[in-house]
């Protein structure tokens, strides 16, 4: 597996638009920030023959990273697609983002792609992050590899690199993680480091030098062979016990020799099925070199052992109605099924959706369905639309590539569909259909936002809808409560991005302000009051008088208006008024300006004229009355208490109960979790969770997820109420 002879293809390697499924991989590079997938894409393009130097294409642009956000920020913030060609398979290559906030794209790019490449820096090491995304590969069967890259660091150990992944990625079978090359190191520099200059395979036992700038095949010397006799045997012990052939073990361990040829085919099948996953090493090419450290063989393995889009498993999908629907094969005769992964904005093109094909085949100005469903609660409206798509292209850096069609199993972008959204489904007209969503973080990091100016006010609302149409995992909220726009996003660097976004190309200025929690208002004991609207100004004047009486009630009773007037004190007609009076008080608040809830307000007594009382003023006399009640009475402030629930590793249990009680929170349980994690579970009032993503992320180093979801109001201490008041007198 790669150890064929490759020359350095040119412009074939530029890919162009599949011709059959079985010709396409489809492989997403996940791993930490800093690891290096991006450059290792950039040198995979370059042996490919897809640019002209290391990242850059025809037009000077990079491959990948190539947006004024990214270049600014110095880190991946967008998935990106990279495809190249290699001995006649086009091979998608989808960059992601590996820092947490931007874990929206890796869950598009892990959609989209058929297996993946873990990217690991060997002076680095595996994270708690990269493992889980590791684990939810798994439970999925995706076939993996492990490239590891910073083989140049000082501290570089590819030998104690291989073992840690083992330890994380192996589980219960270490030896499914194994070395297929070891790296061999030239002449020690002046300080002290041997660069890795060659790989040496352990199943055909030749080497390849790169030390020239091209991959050189040479028989190795004899003395070489020994050194690698260990990780030899152990990595042909492992294909066979995943191989499908029971007796080869047998044979094996009876002494009988595995000619190479079947040894290769057992462990390009065991790849396929994701039961082996293979180490392999990679680095750029150094200046003016045409191809860098181990890209020949990462291509190999992509190639040989990856599988097509044909072997792997669809989606699920139903009709719009949302019954069951067999998908058939990856063929590109069949009806159309494409899924949007990505949404984004060009200034020249306008809207691009990056698409995936399931099934048939995709052409330019062809009018396709247009299904969106089940993201109501982010702020996209359900929608089903036929629409005519615009150019079809392969995108390369800022280049678009026009191609006249795309077939099932392959990516590409689609101009102007106006309505279509990440996420959303593209299928036949006469027969619309709809992929099962793929699962994606909940935004639980509040912005609150307002227009900077009137013409901005005018661009926003435009603006976010556009933003969260691209950004699945962003939340668009108008609080009706507290009359603020929230933009939930994941992170404080999501939050960035989507500012920055909003600025540079929608051209709106936006202020971050203060979020606000939706406080209310109840009486701590009983009351009276008593509204007096007594006014004369020539002609019909304004009489009406009310007193009433209030006492609290049970949490989520609301407001409970009583009538009890005897002897036609308050005229019949207009007790409805004292009513709409007072709940229209309530709705304003009595103290601190939020809402009153959970009291009963009792009508016992009033007064009346024969012509100046109107329903208006007793609407007042209703509120006046609240009011006075209210000012002679204890009113407390009651804040939103939400249920958290924090999956944990269990070394990180202790510290995450001990910062949910210094959020003033209840601890209700703890449950064992599948993986050594924990599942606690808190109450906790929500003003104290506005920034508990990023500091939980802090306090587990990215290991811990929550989720929450609101439980009810109860009252606030006293010294917490006291500063929430002298805060809002203050703003």
């Amino acid at each position: 597996m790669g150890d064929k002879a490759h020359t350095h293809p040119g412009a074939a390697g530029r890919a162009r638009a599949a011709d059959h499924p079985a010709a396409v991989r489809n492989v997403v590079l996940v791993g930490p920030s800093g690891s290096g997938k991006t450059t290792l894409v950039e040198a995979l393009a370059l042996t490919a023959g897809a640019v002209n130097r290391a990242g850059r294409v025809e037009d000077g642009g990079t491959v990948s990273d190539y947006d004024d956000i990214e270049h600014r920020q110095q880190r991946s913030v967008q998935l990106s697609l990279v495809p190249v060609e290699w001995d006649g398979i086009k091979i998608n290559l989808l960059d992601t983002p590996g820092y947490a906030d931007f874990v929206g794209e890796l869950r598009a790019g892990l959609r989209a792609a058929d297996a993946a490449l873990f990217v690991v820096s060997a002076s680095d090491g595996v994270d708690g992050s990269t493992r889980m995304v590791w684990d939810e590969c798994a439970a999925v069967g995706m076939p993996r590899a492990i490239v590891v890259t910073h083989l140049e660091a000082a501290r570089a150990d590819f030998t104690e690199m291989t073992r840690v992944c083992a330890r994380a990625f192996g589980g219960d079978d270490p030896d499914a993680v194994l070395p297929l090359y070891l790296p061999l190191h030239g002449p020690e520099g002046p300080d002290g480091h041997a660069p890795v200059t060659g790989l040496i395979g352990l199943l055909t036992q030749k080497l390849f030098d790169y030390s020239s700038g091209e991959r050189e095949e040479h028989e190795p010397d004899p003395d070489r062979l020994p050194l690698i006799e260990e990780a030899r045997n152990r990595l042909i012990e492992g294909i066979i016990a995943e191989s499908e052939d029971e007796t080869l073990m047998e044979r094996y361990l009876g002494g009988e020799q595995c000619d190479v040829e079947t040894l290769v085919g057992d462990l390009e099948k065991a790849v396929a099925r994701g039961a082996f996953f293979p180490v392999l090493a990679a680095a750029p090419a150094a200046e003016g070199a045409r191809q860098g450290l181990g890209t020949v063989e990462l291509l190999g393995l992509v190639t040989a052992g990856f599988p097509s889009p044909p072997e792997h498993d669809a989606p699920r999908v139903t009709t719009v109605d949302g019954a069951p629907r067999e998908l058939g094969p990856c063929d590109p005769g069949a009806p159309l099924v494409a899924e949007v992964v990505k949404t984004s904005s060009d200034p020249y093109v306008g809207r691009l959706s990056l698409v995936r094909l399931f099934s048939g085949t995709l052409r330019a100005d062809q009018t396709v369905h247009v299904s969106g469903h089940g993201l109501a609660d982010r702020g996209h409206e359900d929608h089903d639309v036929d629409e005519r798509i615009g150019a079809l292209s392969t995108p390369f850096g800022k280049q678009q590539r026009p191609v006249s069609h795309v077939i099932a199993g392959d990516l590409a972008c689609v101009a102007k569909l106006g309505r279509a959204e990440t996420g959303d489904t593209l299928s036949a007209k006469d027969d619309p259909l709809l992929v099962e969503p793929w699962e994606m973080p909940d935004p639980l990091l509040p912005l609150a936002i307002q227009a900077h100016s009137k013409p901005d006010e005018d661009k926003l609302s435009q603006g976010l809808a556009r933003l969260v149409a691209e950004d699945p995992t962003m939340r668009l909220e108008h609080n009706q409560d507290t009359h603020q726009v929230v933009l939930w996003c994941l992170g404080e660097a999501h939050a960035d991005v989507a500012l920055e976004r909003l600025r540079s190309r929608y051209g709106v200025q936006v202020d971050v302000v203060a979020h606000r929690v939706p406080l209310r208002e109840t009486f701590a004991g009983r009351a009276s009051g008593r509204g007096r609207h007594v006014k004369q100004s020539g002609g019909h004047g304004q009489f009406a008088i009310c007193e009433i009486d209030v006492e609290p009630l049970p949490g989520g009773s609301g407001i409970e208006f009583v009538d009890r007037v005897v002897g036609g004190a308050v005229p019949r007609q207009f007790i409805p008024s004292v009513e709409k009076g007072v709940r229209a008080q309530a709705a304003k608040g009595v103290a601190a300006g939020h809402p009153l809830i959970d009291v009963r307000v009792t009508l016992r007594d009033g007064k009346a004229h024969s012509v100046d009382s109107s329903d208006a003023a007793f609407q007042t006399a209703g509120a006046l009355a609240l009011r006075e009640a209210a000012a002679d009475a204890r009113i407390n402030l009651l804040e939103p208490v939400a249920e958290v629930s924090v999956l944990v590793g269990d070394d990180y249990v202790g510290p995450v109960m001990s910062d949910l009680s210094g959020r003033r929170g209840r601890v209700l349980g703890t449950e064992q979790s599948a993986g050594g994690r924990t599942l606690v579970r808190a109450e906790v009032p929500e003003i104290e969770i506005g920034r508990y993503s990023v500091d939980l992320r802090a306090l587990s180093h990215g290991t811990a997820r929550f989720s929450r979801r609101y439980v009810r109001h109860e009252p606030m201490p006293a010294q917490v109420a006291e500063r929430v008041r002298e805060e809002a007198l203050s703003a």
